[in-house]
């Protein structure tokens, strides 16, 4: 007899009874019956099959042979070849084996290594896998062994094999979050879990900031975990982190800037960031990204330049830039033409429209660090009839001594 704890595959179980086939029969339209099943409903007058409610032209069944050697070996490779067997099978019996692997208090973290290795691969495969881990729970759970772990908090110099487990486990959980089930993420109001994300944060490798940086950006992009961010303890230290990162290994920053962007849409994150600094991360980020127009940073180029674009129009965001001797000239006239094969031109003409309109001082600084060249340079260039329009207005307010009227 088959173990009664051991998952039966779908197609081994009788459309009627939903018990594994005992004698399995097909009937003319195709569709598989257990025998006793069958009969039972021919016996009662019925002339259709079950299944298609097709009418029957010939109520005769015949034996299926094949499905019941299939079954005949399913049982027996269950009982000799152990739970392994199964991973095909019957997918969740792997898939809870392998969280009570992770949940274990006897696995060692070699073992949980193996174990989160197996979970990334099998939930990159298809939607279907990451929604099975998805419903056993295994969200909850891999927050739980990321940010639960005494030694995220005791240690800055964690081994390689707690690295390791940490990288594979968010990457995990990242891909598990793609599906959905954000509240999970509210743990992190709990302080304990929060130093853990701190710690990793600053300590952790440039692969676990940047999981981090896009687990930041997935929480402030929706409405389920946003505002978490407007209760979040330490909340300080995490969006000045965040500001450094802008100044950091290009890789990192990359990220950072969408989590930051991100992090904006909320407007008591947004004093703070603009307070800590970001409008003086953002430029050093523009300036290092136009030298770097073939490295890892340059795709974020215009995200940035959109993003302060949108601060320019607070009157702190456009003090910054303004106190910045090289906030115009580097951050601005000199990316104008740059950006234009990365689709940011348009934001930087419109920043410099933002702070000159009404500012003799930027003007000037325009002027002096060759803003007519670059203009003209894009007017000549393939970028978009709005960009051009826009590099029209910014030449007409250059060559006015009045301010200028947006409207």
């Amino acid at each position: 007899m088959k173990d009664p704890d051991m998952g039966v595959p779908h197609l081994f179980r009788c459309p009627i009874s939903l018990d594994l086939f005992t004698d399995p029969v097909t009937l003319c339209t195709g569709q598989t019956y257990d025998r006793s099943s069958i009969e039972k409903w021919l016996a009662a007058g019925n002339l259709t099959c079950p299944v298609t409610m097709q009418r029957l032209h010939d109520p005769s069944v015949v034996p299926n042979h094949t499905l019941r050697h299939l079954i005949e070996r399913w049982l027996r490779l269950g009982r000799e070849a152990g739970p392994d067997h199964f991973e095909t099978i019957d997918p969740d019996r792997c898939l809870i084996a392998l969280r009570h692997g992770l949940e274990a208090p006897e696995s060692t973290l070699v073992d949980k290594v193996h174990m989160v290795g197996r979970v990334q691969v099998l939930s990159a495969e298809s939607p279907l896998k990451c929604a099975a881990f998805l419903r056993l729970g295994f969200l909850p759970m891999l927050l739980e062994l990321i940010f639960g772990n005494e030694d995220s908090r005791a240690s800055s110099t964690p081994s390689p094999d707690q690295v390791h487990f940490v990288d594979q486990a968010l990457s995990c959980t990242l891909q598990l979050l793609d599906f959905g089930e954000l509240q999970c993420l509210n743990m992190l109001k709990e302080q304990s879990k929060l130093a853990s994300f701190l710690a990793l944060f600053e300590h952790g490798t440039v692969t676990i900031k940047i999981s981090l940086c896009r687990l930041l950006e997935t929480m402030s992009s929706s409405f389920e975990t946003k505002e978490l961010f407007t209760t979040l303890g330490h909340r300080l230290r995490l969006l000045r982190g965040m500001i450094l990162l802008l100044h950091q290994n290009p890789e990192v920053s990359v990220v950072a800037i969408k989590a930051v962007s991100s992090l904006c849409s909320l407007e008591s994150i947004r004093e703070i960031l603009l307070r800590e600094g970001l409008i003086d991360g953002l430029l050093a980020y523009i300036s290092r990204a136009k030298t770097q127009e073939r490295a890892p940073a340059a795709p974020a180029a215009p995200s940035a330049m959109q993003l302060l674009e949108q601060l320019l129009g607070i009157e702190k965001a456009k003090k910054a830039i303004l106190d910045d001797p090289q906030g115009i000239t580097s951050a601005l006239v000199e990316t104008l033409f740059r950006v234009s094969d990365h689709g940011g031109s348009e934001s930087a003409v419109n920043s410099l429209i933002l702070l000159c309109c009404d500012s003799s001082e930027a003007r000037e600084a325009a002027l002096k660090a060759g803003v007519l060249t670059q203009l003209l340079l894009l007017l000549q260039s393939q970028c978009g009839d709005t960009t051009k329009t826009k590099a029209r207005m910014l030449l007409k307010l250059l060559r006015s001594s009045k301010p200028y009227n947006m409207q």
